[in-house]
């Protein structure tokens, strides 16, 4: 179980993202840190994510399909997140996502200047997910749904770089318990290795972060080491990847974060998408 397989077109990577969309999402994080509902942060993330994808595809003419991709959210329904031209569909070719948003909005961000100071540029921001928060929790039929995806896509890509589940969440499951369906998402492999499982839990209140323990014992609850159970161990080159955002993880780090502020939700966000291995 190597997780080294080259990403290429004849052999894409694919990512699912998990959003937690029930009621209590729209409210605010616990640290204070921005003025926005989980809701709203976590779909400008999932966008600045998608977006990110899509550039580091991007060649002179065209879109490359080295990534598939689906956004799957669950709150009053369960069902593919993506809105616009892409309403209902769930596991896409990168190039199919580049070219449908739902709609693109202008955005200003600070650039350097060349002397030292920085002025504002607008740049164009295309938006895929919007945010929702209403309903229960049903994070089994939602994962349910991702191990359905996944069994028919690891059978069409034998060889492929194993798929990354990155699943956001801020509370209990309504609908039972996921550790069956979760530990059937992980044991679904390609010959490179089983699919890797990234599971973060996003907090209300103001409480310490705990980010990718490599055991449960620090763990508060039996919630949180459900979710921990959940989530794979991080392999070489993600951990690769964390230490370049100065995230330093130890042998054994699991793929998981508990009580997550907004900047340890953007770091997950940027670990788990980010296999060294694109050719």
């Amino acid at each position: 179980m190597s997780y080294d397989a080259e990403i290429s077109r004849a052999n894409p990577a694919c990512f699912i993202f998990v959003l937690d969309q029930s009621g209590s999402m729209n409210d605010a994080f616990g640290g204070g840190e921005v003025h926005q509902s989980k809701a709203v942060f976590l779909a400008d993330v999932t966008n600045r994510t998608l977006h990110d994808l899509v550039l580091r595809c991007a060649a002179t003419e065209e879109i490359r399909n080295y990534y598939h991709v689906a956004v799957i959210g669950y709150g009053a329904s369960v069902g593919s997140a993506i809105t616009g031209p892409l309403t209902g569909k769930d596991l896409l070719p990168i190039s199919e996502v580049a070219n449908n948003p739902a709609r693109i909005e202008q955005r200003t961000r600070n650039v350097p200047d060349g002397a030292g100071g920085l002025i504002e540029q607008n740049v164009k921001f295309p938006v895929w997910i919007e945010p929702k928060s209403s309903g229960g929790t049903p994070m089994c039929a939602a994962l349910q749904l991702v191990h359905s995806l996944l069994d028919k896509w690891v059978s069409e890509h034998r060889t492929s770089f194993p798929p990354t589940v990155l699943h956001i969440t801020d509370g209990e499951s309504t609908d039972g318990d996921p550790t069956e369906i979760g530990k059937a998402i992980r044991s679904l492999s390609t010959t490179d290795g089983e699919v890797l499982m990234f599971n973060c839990h996003v907090s209300s209140q103001r409480a310490a972060s705990i980010l990718y323990p490599s055991s449960a014992d620090s763990l508060p609850n039996d919630y949180a080491k459900t979710l921990f159970n959940l989530s794979s161990v991080i392999p070489n080159s993600f951990r690769k990847t964390a230490s370049e955002i100065g995230v330093n993880l130890q042998e054994g780090a699991r793929a998981f974060v508990f009580n997550s502020d907004p900047t340890s939700l953007i770091q997950f966000f940027q670990i788990g998408t980010r296999p060294a291995n694109l050719r």
